[in-house]
């Protein structure tokens, strides 16, 4: 069996990594947030954890993979935008429009993440559908000493947690120094965190022995973690963002919660995301989302692929010029394995992959594939990253506005092509060609277009109306 070796927040080494129960691996990724539409930053996480989930599959077995990433559909974001929502005019209660708003968020969610080729996770729980677990657990955090309630408010004594700290290497006094933390009289120390707190007025909220109210952001996580894959599990995954004070505080409660089990044997965290060279922020103008890309006519799969030409432990920067080079070789790919029948996964792209998803190599090692005309084990390398997934289609990855009636029409003119020169027409073949290029559609004559003879690549020039004049 392929030994995966991945590198430990928690050891900040790189491990052989040896799941619990072979027969069911287990991780947990944080997902999103859901207010509004995914920013391509948070999109990184997702095609890095897809990837990390694809060869856990492929080493281990579908049907021995859990794969849990949860939807935070509780938090003051989702209850300010819903607010003004309301304010604005939108029918409805608040928490209809709450609701309505999360439900919307999810639906876009998918979306996006499914065109960027990501797999839905085995399991997606929301938090409102664990609010017992939530309260069960912070009530056992109280009778254990490592949490107290006042004002309605429940809070985590952090300094109860001998080994706060360790994830993110600082102690709890320099944290406090210069950390994000909330100052409130009913503390006891600044450093303590909210496991519940109250809900006034229209807020949404459930009953509770401290009074109606909500979770706080971390219980969620680890009450979720906790029922779908028990008190020890394999892989927790997320953002460097999320080090501190998020997966630091989700340790704390848990180990105090569950102090026989050991919560995540390996920390996983992919660094953050510049755009052109600069941090991605709205002042900035340079911020957008995967929506935005895909509109532009940016297909998902170059932006997956531009996500994995860079190491996930790596700051990565978004381009426009890497992604017209993601395209270029996309395309390129696309034209060697047109009706090749996959294989099995090249071994130096398995080998990469499991060094610590070292998707730089594997890319690398695809191009050689491709330069060697090795079609059958280069689409099957790729579809173990998550590209060239489905049936390769030039149209697929053409920029601008286009479907899949164009891809069929277009090789269709290309098949036509490929018969006037097997009937020695060239006359013809080259006027065909000619008017072709024009409408933005490159005829290529290829031995890898299995039955046909000819492939059509379409460009950035496509013009659905001159493809159309040409049946």
């Amino acid at each position: 069996m392929v030994t995966i070796r991945l590198t430990n927040s928690k050891s900040r080494k790189k491990e052989d990594f040896a799941p619990i129960d072979p027969a069911n691996v287990r991780m947990y990724v944080c997902g999103p947030t859901v207010y509004d539409r995914a920013h391509l930053g948070n999109a990184r996480p997702v095609v890095v954890f897809d990837t990390l989930f694809r060869l856990l599959r492929h080493v281990y077995g579908a049907e021995h993979v859990t794969y849990v990433r949860n939807f935070t559909d509780v938090d003051d974001k989702i209850n300010a935008e819903a607010l003004r929502r309301q304010k604005a005019g939108s029918p409805g209660t608040l928490e209809e429009l709450i609701h309505g708003r999360t439900e919307e968020t999810i639906a876009w969610y998918h979306a996006d993440m499914d065109a960027l080729g990501a797999l839905r996770p085995t399991f997606e729980p929301r938090a409102t559908e664990f609010i017992a677990q939530m309260i069960a657990m912070t009530e056992g955090l109280i009778a254990s000493g490592h949490a107290y309630a006042v004002d309605g408010h429940v809070l985590f004594r952090v300094r109860s947690y001998k080994d706060y700290g360790k994830l993110s290497g600082r102690s709890v006094d320099d944290m406090i120094a210069g950390a994000r933390v909330e100052v409130a009289p009913f503390k006891e120390d600044p450093m303590d965190f909210v496991l519940w707190k109250p809900s006034s007025g229209q807020e949404p909220g459930w009953a509770s022995p401290w009074g109606k109210g909500r979770p706080g952001w971390h219980i969620e996580c680890s009450a979720m973690a906790h029922e779908l894959l028990g008190e020890s599990f394999d892989i927790h995954g997320g953002g460097l963002d999320l080090q501190f004070p998020h997966h630091e505080n989700e340790i704390a409660q848990s180990a105090c919660a569950h102090p026989h089990g050991d919560f995540a044997h390996y920390w996983l965290h992919n660094e953050m995301l510049q755009v052109e060279g600069k941090k991605m922020s709205k002042s900035l103008g340079n911020f957008f989302t995967v929506r935005d890309l895909l509109d532009q006519g940016i297909p998902g799969e170059v932006i997956r692929f531009v996500l994995l030409m860079t190491h996930y432990r790596s700051p990565m920067d978004w381009t426009a010029e890497k992604a017209r080079q993601a395209r270029d070789t996309l395309l390129g790919f696309i034209e060697l394995t047109r009706g090749v029948e996959p294989v099995d996964p090249d071994p130096l792209v398995l080998e990469a992959l499991a060094d610590d998803l070292n998707t730089p190599a594997a890319i690398a090692r695809l191009h050689a594939l491709r330069k060697a005309n090795q079609g059958a084990a280069l689409l099957a390398s790729a579809r173990l990253m998550g590209l060239l997934s489905f049936q390769p289609t030039v149209s697929s990855l053409a920029w601008g506005q286009h479907d899949e009636k164009h891809d069929q029409l277009a090789n269709e003119i290309a098949r036509k092509w490929a018969a006037l020169r097997g009937n020695r027409d060239f006359a013809a073949a080259d006027e065909l060609k000619n008017l072709a290029a024009e409408a933005g559609v490159e005829l290529q004559a290829t031995k890898q277009a299995v039955g046909q003879g000819a492939l059509a690549k379409l460009k950035e020039n496509f013009d659905p109306v001159k493809l159309e004049a040409l049946r």
